[in-house]
C-alpha cells in the first residue's frame, strides 16, 4: 500500500464513526457533534433582534468557521467515497447523491449561494435558503444509532408510507368536495371553492379542528362527523406502519442469533406431534456428532443425555 493510500485510509477511518480505541476518530466525532449543536443554538439566538444586533459580528465569524469545517468534512467524504463504496462503479457519484451527502451539501449551500449572483431579488431569497442550515441536525445521524434506526425504518417502509399518504390525500380531497357541495349554497363565504374546503378537511382529518369554519346544515354536520371519525383511522395507518418497522428493527438489532432463536421458537410452537418427533430424532443425531450418547423415548416420558467418556 502506497503512502497516499495509507493517508487516505486513515482519513476515512477518522471521519467515519469511531471504533473502540481510535482516539482521533472519537475526537473528530465529538467535535462535529458539538459544532452541530452550537450551530443550531446560533440559529435560535439569531432570531432575537437585540441579541443578533449586539453580537452580529460574532455570529458571522462563527458561521464562517462552521461552514469551513463542514466544507472540509464534505470534501474529505467525497475524496474517500471509494473506500465507503468499494464495489460501486462510480463511488463518488454514489456518495454525492446519497441522503447524508445531500444533507451535508444543503447544510453549507446557503453560505455560498450569495456569491453566485448579485441580484438583489436573488439575495432576498437567501433568507429562505438559510433554513437549510437546520438540516445540520440530521448530520447527527452518523453518530447516533437511534437516528440511524429511524432513518432506516422510514426508508424500508417507504412504499407503505407513500400509499398511506396517497390514501390520506384522496380522503381529504373527497371530503373537501362533499363539504363544498353541501355547504357552499348556505355558506358561500366559508366554503367558496374546493381548495378552501380542502383546508377545512385537512384540519378536520388531522383532528386539529378549525373553529372559524364549520358546517351548519344537518347533512354537512353528518358528513363532518363521519369525516372526523375516518380521520382517526387515517392518522393511525402511517403510525402503525412505522411502529411495525421499529419493532422489526429493534429485533434485528439484538443480533441475528437472537432473531433466529425467536423465529425458531415460533416455528416449534406451530409443529404437529409427528413433526416434533421427527425433529427430536434429528436433535439426537446432531448431539451424537458432538460426542453425546442420547436416549430419548418416543412417548416423551423420559429423556437422558450424558457426555460419553
Amino acid at each position: 500500500m502506497s503512502k497516499y493510500q495509507k493517508i487516505k485510509k486513515r482519513v476515512f477511518e477518522i471521519i467515519s464513526k469511531a471504533e473502540d480505541g481510535d482516539r482521533a476518530s472519537s475526537v473528530f466525532d465529538w467535535m462535529i457533534m458539538i459544532l452541530i449543536a452550537l450551530s443550531i443554538i446560533s440559529i435560535i439566538l439569531e432570531s432575537f433582534a437585540d441579541i443578533y444586533s449586539k453580537y452580529h459580528t460574532l455570529f458571522q465569524v462563527f458561521e464562517v468557521i462552521t461552514v469551513i469545517v463542514f466544507t472540509i468534512e464534505y470534501i474529505l467524504r467525497v475524496w474517500t467515497a471509494d473506500l465507503l463504496y468499494p464495489e460501486a462503479k462510480h463511488p463518488r457519484l454514489k456518495y454525492i447523491f446519497s441522503f447524508m451527502a445531500l444533507i451535508d451539501l444543503l447544510a453549507i449551500l446557503p453560505f455560498y449561494l450569495p456569491f453566485i449572483s448579485a441580484d438583489l431579488r436573488f439575495l432576498r431569497m437567501m433568507r429562505l435558503f438559510r433554513l437549510f442550515r437546520l438540516l445540520r441536525v440530521f448530520k447527527l445521524g452518523r453518530y447516533f444509532e437511534a437516528l440511524q434506526i429511524i432513518m432506516r425504518v422510514i426508508r424500508d417502509s417507504g412504499p407503505q408510507l407513500i400509499m398511506s399518504v396517497a390514501l390520506c390525500l384522496f380522503v381529504m380531497l373527497f371530503s373537501a368536495i362533499i363539504m363544498y357541495t353541501v355547504e357552499n349554497p348556505v355558506q358561500p363565504e366559508q366554503f367558496p371553492n374546493v381548495i378552501s374546503s380542502l383546508w377545512w378537511a385537512i384540519c378536520t382529518l388531522t383532528t386539529v379542528g378549525y373553529g372559524d369554519v364549520y358546517p351548519v346544515t344537518d347533512v354537512g354536520r353528518f358528513f363532518a362527523s363521519i369525516i372526523s371519525l375516518v380521520g382517526i383511522g387515517i392518522i393511525a395507518i402511517p403510525t402503525g406502519i412505522i411502529a411495525a418497522g421499529f419493532s422489526q428493527a429493534i429485533l434485528k438489532e439484538k443480533g441475528e442469533e437472537d432473531y433466529g432463536k425467536a423465529k425458531a421458537g415460533i416455528l416449534i410452537d406451530e409443529l404437529s406431534e409427528e413433526e416434533l418427533i421427527a425433529l427430536q430424532a434429528k436433535v439426537s443425531n446432531r448431539l451424537k456428532d458432538y460426542g453425546y450418547s442420547t436416549t430419548i423415548s418416543i412417548d416423551g416420558k423420559k429423556k437422558n443425555e450424558k457426555k460419553s467418556l
